[in-house]
C-alpha cells in the first residue's frame, strides 16, 4: 500500500511530479451505506476561468476578483456547460502540435477552474462533530487534478479523480458560521499521461460532492465475501471490517436478510481491535447471476459497552463464485460467456456527467438487447452504476483509471517500447498502483464485479507485476485482466486471461485449438463505427470452444455532442470531434456505438441483441428446439410465441408454455396446423419468439427476448404469359406502352424510361442509373475502400449507353440499352425493358463478369422518382436495415416506412437504409399510388430522400435538404451488396464470403407495375 503524503502548503510542483498524485489523501475504502449523517454539496457554485500561470496557490480567491465569475452546477463537466472548449482525440495528447508533449510535464500553460461556494453545516453534521466525530469532504468524480481549501486553509489535492478522493477536514471548520470552499481544477497534470482515453476529453467536478460527520467509533472499510457453492447450496459469508476509533468493550452486532426482509443470518463479536472478523453459512442460499440477481442486505452496528450506536452500515451482497477452470470461466459451477459491450459514461448534453435516469436507461438497454456484460472503459464507473448491475443483472469488468496508448504509439500504429508509460519506469509505479488499490477497495461488495482491469492499450512493464500483485493481495476471489501484455509477452503473467483487441476470427479459433493456457476474452472487438457490427457471428460462432469466454462490443454509445446552431446546420445537431474546431483531433472516431447518443438503438443493435441472446429458437414441423446450451442460470417469466406467416402476413398464432428454460437443449411441441403447410400458393415461414410473460425491472410483458424463422416452404412458380390490353407504338424517337390510364414512354436517345404516368400524376421521371457504388461506411473508409475500389465508383454512374435496340414480339416490346461501364474497358451492361401486354415492365440488367478488377461494392440500379413518393412497404427482411453479413435482428415480414425513416443518422451520412431477401416492394405516394417491384431473384432495396452521391459528399446530414423539401426521392434495386464488416474500422476488409466477386455475372430480374 502506498501511504499519500501530507502537506499544509500547496505547491504547482506537484502537478508534474508522477509520484505526487495525492497529499492529505485519506486511504479508500468500501462504498458501503452509512448512517452517519451527510450532506450533499451538489448545486450552483461559482467559478472562474483562468490560467496555470495565472493561479496563485497561496491565495487562490484572488482569481475571482481577476476573472470573470459564472454559476456553475456541480456536478457538471466545463466543456459540456460551455465553459471550456470540448476536444476529442484518441490516441494522441490533445496538445501534441501546439507543444512537444514531454513526460511527465503538463503543457506549460493548461486550463484551471477555481471553484467556490459556501455552506452551512447541517445540525445533524454539527452534532455529530460536538462528539468528537470527524468530517470528511468527498469528491466522487473530477479531472484532471485538485487543490482543495475550506475556510482559506489547504486541505487536499488529488489525481485520479475516477474514484472518490475524501479528506478530513475537521480541523478546518474552526466556528460553526457560513464556511467557504475553494477548489482550483487543473485540466492536465502528470496524471493526464496516464488518462489517455479514447474518448473527449471532459474536465471539472463531474460527480457528486458531498460531506460526512463519521462518529468517534465508525467503520472505515468494510469487505464482504459473499461464496457460493454449488455442490451444496450453501452460501458462505465472510467479512472483514476496519474500525477507527475502537473504545473498550464495543461489539458489533450483525446480520443478513433476503429479498422479503427476513433474518438468514446474524452474528454479535467484540469489537476492540482495529480489524474485526464475521463468518456465516446461509443454507439453500439464493444465487446471484445476471439471470436471477439475487441479492441480500448486510447490516453492521457498532455499539458502545453501554449498548448505544456509534454506527450502523449497509452493504447488498450477493452470493457467487466466480472463478476460472481449465481455462474456462465458470459461475456457480456453470460455464459463463460474456456477450459484453464497452462502456463510457457519457451523455451527448452533460458530457462525462451521468444522472441516475442515464444509468437506468443504459442497464435496461443493456438487458433488453442481450448484453450480460459490461466492461467499465477505460475507468472505475460511477459506484451507483455498479449498484444497478447488481440489481438488475450485468457482469462487469471493473477496470482502473488508466490508458497509455499516446505514450508508446506513433502514427501507423508503430509502437515505441522504450517510451511506454508507465512501463517499467519505477516513479509511476506509486500512482499506478494506487489506482488499483482505490478501485478494489472501492468496488469489491459489489456481485456484480467478476474481475479486475488493471487499464487499457498501457504496453507492458513492471509496474504491472505490481499492480497485478495487489489486486491479488486485496481481493484473491476475483481474476485479473489487462490486455497490454499482447504487446510485450514478457509480462504474460500480470494477466488471468487471455485478452486480445479486435483479433481476427480465424486467429482467436488458432488460440483456442492450441490448448489454451488462460481462458481467452476480446477486451475490445466488433468496432461499431457507423454501419457496422458486420460478422459478429464469425465470433459467437467460436462459443463451441470452452475457454472461448466471449467479448466486449466497442462499445456502446456515441460519443456526439450536441452543438449550438451554426449558420449552415440551422438548428442543433450532434457534434463528433472537430466540429468545435478542436484540433488536434480525431474526427468521428468519437463514433462508435450500437446507440446513439441519444441513445436509440442503431440497427446493428438488433443484431447484437439476435446473436447474444442466451436462448436460440429453431421451428420445425417437428415443434421449436430450444437451445440453451450457455445459459448460466434458468430463466422463468418466458413463454414462446409460435407463428405461421404467409407471404409474410401472420395466419396463425399460438402461446405455448415454456417456463423453467435450463441449460441444454430441449424441444417444445407445436402442433402447426396441417391445412396450412399444405398452401403450395404462398411463401410458408414457420417463426418462434422467446416472450417476457410479464413486467420485469427492465422490460415489459410482451418484450421479445430471440425470434427464429425457418421457411417451410415456397410457392409453385406458375410460368405464365402476361395477358392484357395494353397497346404500343414504336416510334422513331421513343416507344410507348399504353392500358387504360397508364402511359410509359421509352427514349432511343436518353437511355430508359423516361415516363411512366397514371391520368396526370408522373410516377417515373429519367431513367434509372446503372449503380456499381454505395456511401462508403466509416468502415469501408478505414480499410480503404474507397481507393481500392475507386473504378466502382464511377462505373455505373458515369456508363454510357452504346447501342439501343427494339424487338417487337408477339406479346409485346423489348427494348435494350447497352450500356458500357466508364473506365472498364470492354464491359458492357446491358438493360432491358420487356413492355407486355399487362401493362407491366419486366426489366434486366445484366453484369457479365470481368477479370481483373476488384470486388463490387453492389450491383443494380438508382433510380430518382418524384419526391411525392415517400414510402416503402416490402416483403423481405426487416424492419431494421440488413446487410449479407449482418443479417441476424432482421426477419421476414411486411414492414413499412418512409424514405426518411430509412435514414439511419450515423455520425457521418453513409450507406444506410437497405433491405436484402425482397420478394416484393411498393413505394407511393401518399394516396398509395406508385411503383410495385416484383423479384425474379435476388433483390435488395432502399428508399431514401438523397441519391448515394448526395450522401458520399456529405460530412454531416445537415449539409443535405431538409428531406420535406427534396427534390426527388431515390430508389435502389440491387441484385447484391457487399457487407459492412466490423472487426475494425481502420484496415480489416470485409470478410470474403460477403464481398461480390467482380469476375461473377450478376442480373437484376424485376417486373415493375403502376399502383
Amino acid at each position: 500500500m502506498f501511504h499519500t503524503p501530507t502537506a499544509s502548503t500547496p505547491t504547482s510542483a506537484w502537478l508534474s511530479d508522477p509520484q505526487i498524485f495525492a497529499v492529505n489523501r485519506l486511504p479508500a475504502h468500501s462504498a458501503h451505506r452509512t448512517n452517519a449523517p451527510t450532506q450533499s454539496l451538489d448545486g450552483t457554485w461559482e467559478v472562474a476561468l483562468t490560467s496555470s500561470s495565472r493561479v496563485t496557490l497561496d491565495s487562490p480567491t484572488i482569481t475571482f476578483d481577476q476573472e470573470a465569475v459564472h454559476s456553475l452546477p456541480v456536478p457538471s463537466t466545463l466543456e459540456a456547460e460551455g465553459l471550456w472548449p470540448p476536444a476529442y482525440v484518441n490516441i494522441q495528447m490533445p496538445w501534441d502540435g501546439h507543444e512537444n508533449p514531454q513526460a511527465p510535464k503538463p503543457p506549460e500553460e493548461c486550463r484551471v477552474a477555481l471553484y467556490r461556494r459556501t455552506f452551512n453545516l447541517h445540525d445533524s453534521l454539527q452534532e455529530s462533530l460536538s462528539k468528537q466525530g470527524h468530517a470528511r469532504l468527498r469528491f466522487e468524480g473530477f479531472a484532471t487534478a485538485l487543490y482543495i481549501w475550506v475556510d482559506g486553509i489547504f486541505v487536499g489535492y488529488c489525481e485520479d479523480g475516477y474514484t472518490a478522493s475524501e479528506f478530513d477536514i475537521t480541523s478546518a471548520l474552526t466556528h460553526s458560521q457560513e464556511h467557504e470552499i475553494v477548489v482550483a481544477c487543473y485540466e492536465h497534470s502528470s496524471a493526464s499521461w496516464l488518462e489517455g482515453q479514447d474518448s473527449w476529453r471532459f474536465h471539472g467536478i463531474f460527480r457528486s460532492v458531498s460531506l460526512v460527520a463519521l462518529p468517534a467509533c465508525h467503520v472505515a472499510h468494510l469487505a464482504a465475501n459473499a461464496d457460493y457453492d454449488a455442490e451444496t447450496g450453501a452460501g458462505i459469508l465472510n467479512v472483514t471490517v476496519d474500525l477507527k476509533g475502537t473504545k473498550a468493550d464495543s461489539t458489533a452486532s450483525a446480520q443478513l436478510t433476503d429479498s422479503s426482509g427476513a433474518i438468514v443470518w446474524s452474528e454479535s463479536v467484540p469489537a476492540n481491535d482495529p480489524s474485526i472478523a464475521l463468518r456465516g453459512e446461509v443454507d439453500g442460499a439464493h444465487p446471484w447471476t445476471a439471470e436471477d440477481p439475487a441479492l441480500y442486505t448486510l447490516s453492521l452496528t457498532i455499539h458502545d459497552a453501554d449498548g448505544n450506536d456509534y454506527e450502523t452500515v449497509t452493504q447488498r451482497v450477493g452470493f457467487r463464485r466466480f472463478e476460472i477452470l481449465d481455462s474456462v470461466f465458470m459461475l456457480n459451477g456453470q460455464r459463463l460467456i460474456f456477450r459484453g459491450v464497452n462502456r463510457h459514461e457519457f451523455n451527448p448534453c452533460t458530457g462525462r456527467t451521468m444522472s441516475m435516469e442515464d444509468m437506468v436507461t443504459d442497464v435496461r438497454l443493456c438487458k433488453q438487447l442481450n448484453i450480460n456484460a459490461i466492461r467499465t472503459s477505460h475507468y472505475p464507473n460511477d459506484t451507483r452504476f455498479l449498484d444497478l448491475c447488481d440489481e438488475y443483472g450485468l457482469y462487469v469488468i471493473d477496470e482502473a483509471n488508466l490508458e497509455t496508448h499516446g505514450s508508446w504509439c506513433t502514427p501507423g500504429d508503430i509502437p515505441t517500447p522504450a517510451t511506454a508509460i508507465p512501463g517499467s519506469k519505477m516513479e509511476w509505479e506509486g500512482a499506478c498502483v494506487d489506482r488499483v488499490e482505490s478501485m478494489v477497495h472501492q468496488d469489491l461488495n459489489h456481485a456484480s464485479v467478476l474481475m479486475w482491469s488493471l487499464g487499457n492499450e498501457s504496453f507492458g512493464g513492471e509496474v504491472f507485476r505490481s499492480m497485478y500483485r495487489r489486486c491479488h493481495e486485496l481481493d484473491n476471489s476475483r481474476p485479473v485482466h489487462y490486455e497490454g501484455v499482447t504487446w510485450d509477452r514478457e509480462f504474460d503473467d500480470a494477466s488471468d486471461i487471455e485478452s486480445r483487441m479486435y483479433a481476427l476470427p480465424d486467429a482467436i479459433e488458432e488460440y483456442l485449438r492450441d490448448n489454451p493456457a488462460k481462458p481467452y476474452l476480446s477486451c475490445e472487438y466488433m468496432h461499431a463505427m457507423g454501419n457496422s457490427v458486420g460478422g459478429l457471428s464469425h465470433y459467437t460462432d467460436l462459443e463451441r470452444y470452452p475457454a472461448y469466454g466471449g467479448g466486449f462490443i466497442w462499445d456502446l454509445i456515441d460519443q456526439a455532442l450536441y452543438h449550438e446552431p451554426t449558420a449552415g446546420s440551422d438548428g442543433e445537431f450532434l457534434a463528433y470531434g472537430g466540429d468545435f474546431e478542436d484540433r488536434p483531433c480525431d474526427w468521428e472516431f468519437s463514433c462508435d456505438g450500437i446507440l446513439f447518443a441519444d441513445r436509440t438503438p442503431k440497427p446493428s443493435a438488433m443484431a447484437v441483441k439476435q446473436l447474444y441472446s442466451p436462448v436460440t429458437l429453431t421451428p420445425s414441423i417437428d415443434g421449436i428446439l430450444i437451445d440453451a446450451v450457455v445459459l448460466p442460470a434458468p430463466l422463468t417469466n418466458l413463454c414462446v410465441r409460435a407463428r405461421i406467416l404467409a407471404d409474410g402476413a401472420v395466419v396463425w398464432e399460438k402461446e405455448v408454455a415454456a417456463t423453467g428454460i435450463s441449460r441444454g437443449r430441449s424441444t417444445v411441441s407445436v402442433g402447426w396446423p396441417s391445412e396450412l403447410l399444405a398452401d403450395t400458393q404462398q411463401e410458408i415461414v414457420l417463426e418462434a419468439a422467446l416472450v417476457i410473460s410479464s413486467d420485469t425491472a427492465w422490460c415489459e410483458a410482451g418484450h421479445i427476448v430471440s425470434v427464429g424463422q425457418t421457411v417451410f416452404s415456397y410457392p409453385e412458380q406458375a410460368d405464365t404469359t402476361p395477358s392484357g390490353h395494353a397497346t404500343f407504338t414504336v416510334g422513331r424517337w421513343n416507344i410507348g406502352m399504353r392500358e387504360g390510364e397508364n402511359e410509359a414512354l421509352l427514349s432511343r436517345t436518353a437511355g430508359g424510361i423516361v415516363q411512366w404516368r397514371r391520368d396526370d400524376k408522373a410516377m417515373v421521371l429519367f431513367p434509372p442509373k446503372l449503380t456499381t457504388f454505395r456511401p462508403l461506411t466509416d468502415n469501408d473508409r478505414g480499410c480503404g475502400h474507397g481507393f481500392d475500389r475507386a473504378w466502382w465508383t464511377t462505373a455505373g454512374a458515369y456508363a454510357r449507353c452504346v447501342n439501343t435496340t427494339v424487338e417487337e414480339t408477339g406479346e409485346g416490346v423489348v427494348v435494350t440499352y447497352d450500356y458500357r461501364l466508364a473506365g472498364i474497358a470492354d464491359v458492357t451492361v446491358p438493360v432491358r425493358y420487356e413492355l407486355r401486354t399487362d401493362g407491366t415492365i419486366r426489366l434486366t440488367a445484366t453484369y457479365p463478369g470481368a477479370h481483373d478488377l476488384p470486388t463490387m461494392p453492389c450491383f443494380g440500379i438508382e433510380w430518382a422518382l418524384p419526391s411525392s413518393i415517400d414510402r416503402l412497404t416490402f416483403y423481405g427482411l426487416g424492419p431494421v436495415e440488413a446487410y449479407a453479413d449482418r443479417l441476424a435482428g432482421a426477419t421476414l415480414g411486411v414492414w413499412s416506412q418512409s424514405a426518411a425513416e430509412g435514414l439511419a443518422p450515423y455520425a457521418v451520412p453513409q450507406e444506410c437504409g437497405f433491405h436484402p431477401g425482397i420478394r416484393w416492394c411498393e413505394v407511393t405516394d401518399d394516396d398509395g399510388h406508385g411503383l410495385r417491384v416484383q423479384a425474379h431473384g435476388d433483390l435488395g432495396v432502399s428508399l431514401l430522400p438523397y441519391s448515394s452521391a448526395h450522401i458520399e459528399n456529405a460530412r454531416h446530414w445537415w449539409e443535405l435538404p431538409d428531406p420535406s423539401q427534396r427534390p426527388a426521392t431515390y430508389l435502389r434495386l440491387l441484385t447484391a451488396q457487399m457487407g459492412v464488416g466490423g472487426d475494425d474500422s481502420w484496415g480489416s476488409p470485409v470478410h470474403d464470403e460477403y464481398q461480390i466477386d467482380a469476375t461473377e455475372k450478376q442480373v437484376l430480374d424485376v417486373t415493375l407495375s403502376l399502383m
